[in-house]
Formats: structure tokens, C-alpha cells, sequence
């Protein structure tokens, strides 16, 4: 290694060397050339040592080291030192000619290697073709191709495949985001209803008076002061039959509080007391104290508050349907036209359910009563009339109060065609949304009102407070029939209730031709005298004997009674 040193950086002075190229490692290939100067005294620190360019048979010469062969050629060249920072050529004298990699300036013949340098020198890609006079025995030749040095990046795929994975994992994660949002979107309705069902829930607890440690007032059916404590406006409308007698009463209720609307019934045998405190009916009312007087006694024996009478005659009942355009209803009965004079003529008002009927056919219906039915059958008949028109009145306040004001009625002082016509209007609003119903009062037989009804129409849809005369203010009346006809007891009581009178059904006895009107007591023979008038029988009908032990007075249908039409 010493001597490849040496010889590389001019182990003999007398010699010069250029640069001619690299061989296929990358080492430098030098050429002698003719020294044209004097060589300057050069400096080895290796001079005084043995071991590095001394003579190796003690000549006493020094002679330079054989360069390196690494072909073994036996050609041996010194290798000048290399001083690639110098500018010039190897250390010996005269410069380096340029670089020649093709080795066109050597010279012609066998070139002489020089020795490997100890530091390693890349190998440059494409090395330049040496010559033939430098290039080394039996150098392979390197076929480089392009595709070796191909850099250029080329797809994989088609750039629309591309996009379409692209906008898949895009669409994929919109899904994914959306499904989240829906999910997020059904807990939280979820949340909300079941707070808005607990809330509910703990409201009708409290509402209903379910709740512990909660008294039961604010229950709905608890108590009277629950139920009065709702809201309701309330009028009282009569129905006058002014062809045939008599009268049909009914409250027209809008419970404000509840959205319920109700048309409560009202037997004509209902006992109230009048103006005198004289316990009375509610048709001899109607009759005799006039609307003034009824309204103050029903509020009396309802525990209502009454805000207004309509009186509705049956000639502004026909109006008032023909205004609303013809009413539907369910009919329970064949009708017989009033103003037929032949017998047998078709009935006017067929029965069946969904029936049209004009004004004159509602008003035929609301008054029919068959022969041997109680005033309660021809009540009912009043009720559905009314519910009809409700559902045919509009809803809008001020169209049914020109509805109203068309009919032309003259109206109880406290009742206004305004005030009547928002009023039905609110009712019809109910009636079209099914909320709204007909009651019947239930009444007993002496016209005072029954546990039953106290409950279930008085308190809960009145929301008052049951109060029916004593029973001993009015005249109690046995009635027995020996008519031989049965309608003449229901006839008979009707026309006591009307009369003022307490009934007291007798049943029905052995025939007979004669009535009678018994009294015991003296003080009783005017009441009795009454009672003859009222069933129109003669005064020498009228008898003092033993009558039933409940009654004032007793009375035997024979068969002369001839019962009124009323």
C-alpha cells in the first residue's frame, strides 16, 4: 500500500505524469510524459524510515516502487501524488491537462494502470467509452435501458375509478354523518315525549286527586266544588207548540272549561216552586210565571245560573231550519203530516236513520207525541231537532247572529241577538266536533229529582246542587184506572204534573162507568175540586170518603174520563 502511495506521488523525481481518465472503478489513469523543468525538491516525511521506498537488495539506491498491476500485466508505472484541491497536476512539476473520460489525448499503445487510491470514489453512472489503447482487457460492456431510469409516475387505474372511490367514500361518510344526525334527532323526540308523558301523567294525578298527600278536591268527579268550579254558560230555551198546546223545555250548556257542549232535558213534571214558594211544575211555570219566573225556579232546584231564555215557537223553529238548509237526524218514529185531511195519507216524517228534514218536517217531529207515550218520548224528539240545527248553524259568531236576527223573534230582555247568536255559534263549533251530547233529567214520579239524577246531570254536568221542593208542599194525588183504557193513567199524570199536582200511580182496577174524586179531610175538599177541574170532570164528581194513606186526594178514572190533548 506504501509503495502504490509512493508511486502515485512521484516516488522518482525524474518522471511527470498527466491525468488521462478513470478507469471502471473510478480510479485515475495517468500517462508519462517529458519533464520541462527541473523537478522541485520535495519534502518525504518518509525518507529517513526504511520500509517505504528503500531499496530492497541495500544498492543504496533508492529506486521507485513498482506501481500497481492489478491485471497483472508486468508493466509497472509510478503513481504521482494527487492534489485534487492544488489546480494543477500530480506533485512532480507541470500541470494536469484537462479531463479527458474518452481518453482522446492518450497516447496510442498500451497504457499503463496506476495504482487504487486508499479513499473509494463512486462509481458514476454511464461511464464514459474509453479507447482501445486504455480500456482494460476484456471489459464488459453495460447495456443500460431506458425503462431503467424511467422516473415518470404513472396511474395505477383510470382516473375516473379514481373519482368514483372518491365520491363513494365521500357519499359513505355524508351517510354515515346523517344517520348520526337522524339517530341524535329520534332520542332527542324520544326525550321530549316521554317528558311530555310524564308531565301528563303527574298532571291527571293532580288533577284527578291521585296524589299523595293531595286532598281530592281538585278531582274531576270528587265533589260538587270541583264540578262547580268549572265554567259553563247555560240558557234555557222553550219550545211552544202554538197549534196544539203546550211546551218543551231544555238548557242549552257550553261547558267553557271541559269544550263540552250538553242539551240537558227537562220533563214538563219536574216540581219547582213559583214566585209564592207554592210547589209547582215546570210546564205550570212555564204557563203561568212566564220566563222571568221559570228561570228564577230552575235556578232554584238545579243550583244553576241561568243567563238567558229563548223562547222558540214552533213557527220560528220551521225558520230557523229552513235558514240553516234542512237538518239530518235519526228519526224513531213515523210522523202523520199535521194538515193531512184524509187518513191513511203517507207519513210526513218517515222513521230511519239519516233523514233530511225541511223546516216543517223538524217541527212535526219535535212535537209528535204517539198515543200512550209519556212526555219524555216527545222531549227526546225536541233534543234531536236541536242537535240537528247545531250542526247545521255556523261557527262563525257573527254569521249565526244574522241567522238570529233573520228569524225576527222578539227575545228575553237578557238575551240579545248578539249574545244568542255567539252563543249557538260556540255550540255548533262542539256539535260539528262531536263534542256535544243530550241528557235526559231523570224525574220521579212526584216530579222531584232522584239520587241519580243529583249525580250524573245535576253535579257533573250542571255542576250543581240538587235542591227539589218538599214533598209535602204540593197536593198528592192517588190516580186508579178503571177506564179500561191504558194511556188514560200516563194521559192523567200528565195533566196533574202540569196542574201543580204530586201523581201517585194507582194502577188499573175493574171498569168502571163512573169517576170519583175523593177527600177525607174538610181542608182537602178544594184541593180536590181543583183536581176534578184539572182532568175535566164535573164537580159532582167530587166525593169525601178514604182515600190511599200517602195521598191528599184519590182519584178512579171511569169511563167517562176523556182525557185533554196536553
Amino acid at each position: 500500500m506504501n509503495d502504490r502511495y509512493d508511486a502515485g506521488h512521484g516516488g522518482d523525481q525524474g518522471e511527470q505524469y498527466e491525468l488521462v481518465g478513470y478507469d471502471e472503478y473510478g480510479r485515475p489513469v495517468y500517462r508519462p510524459v517529458a519533464p520541462q523543468q527541473a523537478p522541485q525538491q520535495q519534502y518525504d516525511p518518509y525518507a529517513q524510515q526504511q520500509g517505504y521506498g528503500y531499496d530492497p537488495y541495500a544498492t543504496g539506491s533508492r529506486q521507485p516502487a513498482p506501481p500497481y498491476d492489478p491485471y497483472g500485466t508486468g508493466q509497472q508505472q509510478s503513481v504521482p501524488s494527487y492534489d485534487p484541491y492544488a489546480g494543477g497536476g500530480p506533485q512532480g512539476g507541470a500541470p494536469a491537462q484537462p479531463y479527458d473520460p474518452y481518453g482522446q489525448t492518450a497516447a496510442s499503445g498500451q497504457q499503463p494502470r496506476v495504482a487504487e487510491q486508499t479513499a473509494y470514489i463512486p462509481q458514476q453512472a454511464g461511464p464514459a467509452t474509453p479507447t482501445e489503447d486504455t480500456a482494460p482487457p476484456s471489459r464488459p460492456e453495460r447495456d443500460y435501458h431506458t425503462e431503467q431510469f424511467a422516473f415518470v409516475e404513472e396511474a395505477d387505474g383510470d382516473p375516473e375509478d379514481v373519482i368514483d372511490w372518491l365520491n363513494f367514500t365521500e357519499n359513505r361518510t355524508e351517510r354515515r354523518e346523517e344517520a348520526k344526525r337522524r339517530a341524535r334527532s329520534r332520542l332527542i323526540a324520544l326525550v321530549v315525549v316521554l317528558a311530555l308523558v310524564a308531565v301528563g301523567g303527574v298532571g291527571y294525578l293532580w288533577y284527578a286527586g291521585k296524589l299523595p298527600g293531595l286532598s281530592t278536591s281538585h278531582s274531576k268527579t270528587g265533589t260538587a266544588t270541583a264540578a262547580g268550579a268549572q265554567n259553563r254558560d247555560v240558557i234555557v230555551v222553550h219550545l211552544h207548540n202554538t197549534k196544539k198546546g203546550g211546551t218543551a223545555t231544555a238548557l242549552l250548556v257550553d261547558n267553557t272549561t271541559t269544550k263540552q257542549g250538553t242539551t240537558v232535558l227537562l220533563p214538563n213534571s219536574l216540581a219547582v216552586t213559583d214566585e209564592d214558594g207554592t210547589s209547582t211544575t215546570l210546564a205550570k211555570s212555564v204557563d203561568e210565571d212566564g220566563s222571568s219566573g221559570t228561570r228564577d225556579a230552575l235556578d232554584t232546584v238545579l243550583g244553576t245560573n241561568i243567563e238567558g231564555t229563548w223562547r222558540l215557537d214552533t213557527p220560528y223553529l220551521q225558520n230557523l231550519v229552513d235558514l240553516v238548509g234542512n237538518i239530518e237526524i235519526d228519526t224513531n218514529a213515523d210522523v202523520p203530516d199535521p194538515d193531512a185531511k184524509k187518513k191513511g195519507t203517507a207519513p210526513l216524517v218517515h222513521k230511519g236513520s239519516d233523514q233530511t228534514l225541511s223546516g216543517k218536517m223538524a217541527v212535526a217531529y219535535a212535537t209528535y207525541r204517539a198515543s200512550g207515550e209519556a212526555q219524555n218520548a216527545q222531549l227526546e224528539r225536541f233534543g234531536q231537532v236541536m242537535q240537528g240545527v247545531l250542526r247545521k248553524m255556523s261557527s262563525d259568531p257573527t254569521a249565526a247572529t244574522t241567522t238570529v236576527q233573520t228569524l225576527a223573534q222578539i227575545l228575553d230582555p237578557s238575551l240579545t241577538d248578539k249574545d244568542l247568536g255567539t252563543f249557538l255559534a260556540k255550540l255548533a263549533d262542539l256539535a260539528k266536533g262531536g263534542d256535544y251530547k243530550t241528557a235526559l233529567l231523570p224525574v220521579q214520579g212526584d216530579g222531584t229529582l232522584s239520587a241519580q239524577a243529583a249525580a250524573s246531570v245535576v253535579k257533573d254536568v250542571l255542576g250543581g246542587t240538587a235542591k227539589s221542593p218538599d214533598q209535602g208542599s204540593a197536593v198528592r194525588v192517588y190516580v186508579e184506572n178503571a177506564s179500561g183504557v191504558k194511556d188514560d193513567t200516563e194521559k192523567a199524570r200528565v195533566v196533574l204534573l202540569n196542574g201543580g199536582f204530586t201523581f201517585l200511580g194507582g194502577g188499573t182496577a175493574t171498569p168502571t162507568a163512573t169517576s170519583k174524586v175523593v177527600y177525607t179531610d174538610a181542608a182537602d175538599k178544594q184541593n180536590a175540586i181543583e183536581v176534578a177541574k184539572t182532568l175535566g170532570l164535573p164537580t159532582s164528581s167530587v166525593v169525601k170518603g178514604k182515600t190511599a194513606s200517602n195521598a191528599d186526594v184519590s182519584v178512579t178514572l171511569g169511563q167517562d174520563y176523556k182525557p185533554s190533548s196536553s
